[in-house]
C-alpha cells in the first residue's frame, strides 16, 4: 500500500480509500461514491457527503442506461443490415 500525505478521514481502517478504489478497479463515478461514503460523518456534514455519493451513483446509473440503449440500437441496426445482405445475396443467387 502507498503511504500518503492526506486527511485522516481517508485513512481509517486497514486500507486507504484510494487503494481500495484502485484494487477494485472502480471507475471515476463509483470511486467517488465510495470516497464520499467512506468519509461520511468523519468530515464536515455526513448528509452532504451521502448526497454527493448518491449524485455519483445516479450519474453512473444514467450512463449505463444510455449505454445499454445505444448498444441495443446498434444491435438492431446490425440485424437489419444482416437481413438486407442476406436478402440481397439470395436475389443474386437466383
Amino acid at each position: 500500500m502507498a503511504t500518503t500525505i492526506g486527511p485522516g478521514y481517508y485513512k481509517r481502517g486497514s486500507i486507504e480509500v484510494w487503494d481500495f478504489i484502485r484494487d477494485q478497479g472502480l471507475n471515476y463515478h463509483l470511486g467517488n461514491a465510495v470516497k464520499y461514503i467512506s468519509r461520511a460523518g468523519h468530515k464536515d456534514d455526513a448528509i452532504s457527503d451521502l448526497s454527493k455519493a448518491i449524485h455519483y451513483l445516479e450519474n453512473e446509473r444514467e450512463f449505463l442506461r444510455a449505454s445499454s440503449i445505444r448498444i441495443q440500437e446498434e444491435l438492431r441496426t446490425a440485424a437489419r443490415i444482416d437481413d438486407y445482405l442476406f436478402e440481397s445475396s439470395a436475389e443474386f443467387d437466383r
